[in-house]
Formats: structure tokens, sequence, C-alpha cells
């Protein structure tokens, strides 16, 4: 029973030591870093620049919103008719801006996932295997932000 376990052993020892002796030694992968100034990037994206002057719109239009539900509301001379209006145009303000930011939100986490998209297509056209934050990087790293900035939409 020994010598069958013994053998057994050696059989399963010799086999995994050809196994790993078959296999190629690979050389490690040059690790190339570059680094990206996402302030830049973002500051000179169509979609966030489109985002930013959309959002300045509806922010005219909720304060102009306000003024006319004041302007209502003081407009008003029945006590319980001024509180009835006044509350109804509060839910009403407080719908816009939910509706406002849930759209604005949308749009943000789309216009991040598409600079990301651009940002991450040309370090691989690059050849870089990695990007970093400009801002998050002491020293090192290779700075693309000007080739980003030439090809970011």
């Amino acid at each position: 029973m020994k010598k069958v376990l013994t053998v057994l052993a050696l059989s399963v020892l010799m086999i995994t030591s050809a196994a790993f002796a078959a296999e190629p030694a690979q050389a490690p992968k040059q690790q190339r870093i570059a680094v990206v100034d996402i302030q830049k990037v973002v500051a000179a994206s169509s979609q966030v620049k489109a985002l930013k002057s959309s959002q300045e719109a509806k922010n005219k239009e909720i304060a102009a919103f306000i003024k006319k539900a004041q302007e209502d509301v003081n407009k008003q001379t029945d006590a319980k008719k001024k509180q009835s209006l006044a509350e109804s145009y509060e839910k009403q303000l407080k719908q816009k801006r939910e509706a406002n930011l849930k759209d604005y939100t949308a749009k943000l986490k789309a216009a991040d996932a598409d600079i990301t998209k651009q940002i991450g297509a040309k370090a691989t056209e690059l050849g870089y295997t990695m990007v970093l934050p400009k801002s998050a990087v002491v020293w090192g790293g290779e700075d693309i932000t000007a080739t980003v900035l030439k090809s970011i939409k």
C-alpha cells in the first residue's frame, strides 16, 4: 500500500512539474502610465458646455416661475386663497426642481461616461495601460491632456 501511494505521489509530482516546465515563462507586460488634466478635458467637452447652457436656461425658467408665483400670491386678498395658492406654487416649484435635478444628474452621468470612454480610447490607441488624473499624481506618467483635447467631442 505504501509503495502504491509513493508511486502515485511521485507520478503526480512529475506530471505537475512537467506541466509547469512546458509553459514558457512570459516577461511581464511593460506598464505605460498616462496622466490627464480632467478639469481641462471636462471644460473643453461640448457635452458639458451644452449641459451648462441648458442648466442656466432652466434656472432662468425657475426664477421666472418664482417671480410669477410671488406676484400671483401677492395679488390675492383672501387669506385662505393666498395660503392655498402659495402651497400650490411651492409644490409645483418642488416638482420642477426635482425634475431638473434628475435630468441634470442623468445627463451629467452620460457626459462623464462619454468623456471617460474617449480618454480610454485615446490612451489605448497610444499604447497606454493606465490613465490617472493629473491631480492625483505627484510625479511621473506621460501627460496626454493635449492629445485628448484634440480628440474630445
